[in-house]
């Protein structure tokens, strides 16, 4: 299933931002002006100001996550298996802010372990660990990730949404899905938040000067399931139960954005009222209607993200 307005952390600053410097009058005297040129000379030549981070965006930008982030099926597609788009939310970030390097590992199917490990597919290593792509020089960092760790494939919640569709003729007015799941979605949940907040961890330490900015997952479902009556065959009481879900992961994976000192951006609000039932869908359903994977942003879908991401840092 697998990151603009709102962020968890106070450290929203880190776009590329100018440096205003104020003029003032002439000097009152030589003494005045002697003690400004020392001040200049000692700003020159102090280490800290030589080595001062670039503000987030100017210099190397690292896109990372899975297939939310990547833009899978959204044209052009390239990276073969990882379906990466040339209109996916980071591409679009990295046009607005003119890095000076733009580097997209992005990967359908990514989950929090393929930071640090190869993503395989019938042991064909199709993308190595996405962490590897952040040096020491990177100024801003974006990634999506979390969702593949709900399922037990590499399709994570679409993975779950199947399982509800083939689970929803055993009782058509009730929860089944709910009922087979149970608090396992939880627990997954709660388990990835914790490799994900690790997994931060580790790239902060790699990027120690780099903004890194968590981007949630948007509104694949409505808030009211009777919106998808006829298009998802998904029982009403179980589409609650799946949109309940869309709520706790984005819920956890602000949490260990928080927890690991990132900031984290919200799609669900901005996505709002153009989720896969919508009569103006920015995801598509389960059968797309234009090109995208299924339950996944098309290219409008993708830019709303990206504007997500840019307002968060203030462009």
């Amino acid at each position: 299933m697998p990151r603009a307005a709102t962020t968890r952390t106070a450290s929203t600053a880190g776009t590329a931002d100018a440096v205003r410097i104020t003029g003032t009058g002439r000097c009152a005297s030589v003494l005045t002006g002697a003690a400004l040129l020392a001040s200049a000379l000692t700003m020159a030549t102090t280490p800290a100001a030589a080595h001062a981070p670039a503000p987030a965006g100017t210099g190397k930008y690292v896109a990372l996550g899975d297939s939310y982030a990547a833009g899978a099926g959204v044209p052009r597609q390239s990276a073969g298996l990882c379906l990466r788009s040339d209109r996916n939310y980071g591409h679009l970030v990295a046009a607005a802010l003119a890095p000076s390097s733009y580097v997209d590992k992005t990967c359908a199917g990514a989950k929090v372990s393929a930071l640090t490990t190869p993503q395989t597919d019938a042991g064909i290593v199709v993308n190595g660990p996405q962490l590897d792509a952040v040096t020491p020089d990177t100024s801003l960092v974006t990634l999506t990730l979390g969702g593949n760790d709900l399922g037990t494939s590499d399709v994570g919640f679409v993975d779950v949404v199947v399982a509800c569709t083939a689970l929803a003729v055993t009782d058509p007015f009730g929860a089944p899905c709910r009922n087979f799941y149970g608090d396992t979605l939880g627990r997954r949940l709660d388990a990835g938040t914790a490799r994900l907040t690790d997994g931060l961890r580790k790239l902060s330490a790699k990027a120690p000067k780099a903004k890194v900015v968590v981007v949630g997952y948007p509104s694949v479902l409505p808030d009211d399931p009777k919106k998808c009556f006829g298009k998802m065959p998904v029982t009403t009481g179980d589409l609650r139960f799946l949109r309940s879900v869309i709520g706790e992961l984005n819920d956890k994976v602000a949490r260990a954005a928080t927890a690991a000192g990132a900031a984290y951006v919200d799609t669900l609000g901005p996505t709002k009222d153009h989720d896969s039932c919508s009569a103006s869908p920015w995801i598509e359903g389960l059968v797309p209607t234009s090109p995208a994977a299924p339950l996944h942003p098309n290219a409008t879908g993708e830019h709303a993200m990206a504007q997500a991401v840019l307002r968060a840092l203030g462009h």
